[in-house]
């Protein structure tokens, strides 16, 4: 009688222990989850920052350089482009963060042309106004940089867990999938030429 009410507790205690077990495997994989949704509201935030400030660089530079319109328009349609582009942080899928990276970088494409375009300009560069808006322009590029490999650290940090024994059981259990990763822009990895 002794013996089974001792087998009876500890066949309880274990499968206790494998229900806590389970339970934090679970929330840690949300808590992982949740960092990581975290993480790409901060991406959108600055990528916002930086359409919120190409009005008021392009106000700027269309007063001295009235004819450059097409450059200005071009600017202001990948900004469009860009803003229209929202992704839910539960459908971070590999499509999705490549669609959203293509209109930033048409935006980012754009926003260049339109900074070499400044160059024939001389009175424009030394207007403090564009001066100012250049400058948080510079900071808001660098503030996406950092957001991005916070995401991107985020993004790693959660797939290994998934792919760790014994948290992939869980993982496949509840249906945690695998999260994309911000890459770099196509042809990034070459140097521009710079002649003197």
């Amino acid at each position: 009688m002794k013996n089974k009410r001792n087998t009876i507790i500890l066949i309880v205690g274990v499968v206790v222990l494998i229900a806590f077990w389970f339970i934090g495997k679970y929330n840690g994989l949300v808590n992982k989850e949740e960092n990581i949704n975290s993480k790409w509201a901060q991406v959108e935030n600055v990528y916002q920052r930086r359409a919120d400030l190409i009005p008021n660089l392009v106000a700027t530079v269309k007063g001295y350089a009235e004819h450059e319109q097409q450059v200005l328009t071009d600017v202001i349609a990948a900004r469009s482009k860009a803003t229209s582009m929202n992704i839910n942080a539960d459908n971070l899928t590999e499509e999705n963060i490549q669609a959203f990276q293509a209109a930033q970088d048409q935006l980012s494409g754009a926003l260049s042309r339109l900074l070499v375009t400044v160059e024939k300009y001389p009175d424009l560069k030394a207007n403090q106004n564009f001066m100012e808006l250049q400058a948080q322009l510079e900071g808001t590029e660098n503030r996406i940089a950092v957001e991005r490999k916070n995401f991107n650290e985020a993004v790693k940090d959660y797939n290994t867990g998934l792919r760790r024994f014994p948290t992939n059981i869980v993982a496949n259990m509840f249906g945690f999938d695998k999260k994309a990763y911000f890459e770099s822009a196509a042809g990034s990895e070459v140097a521009p030429k710079v002649e003197f």
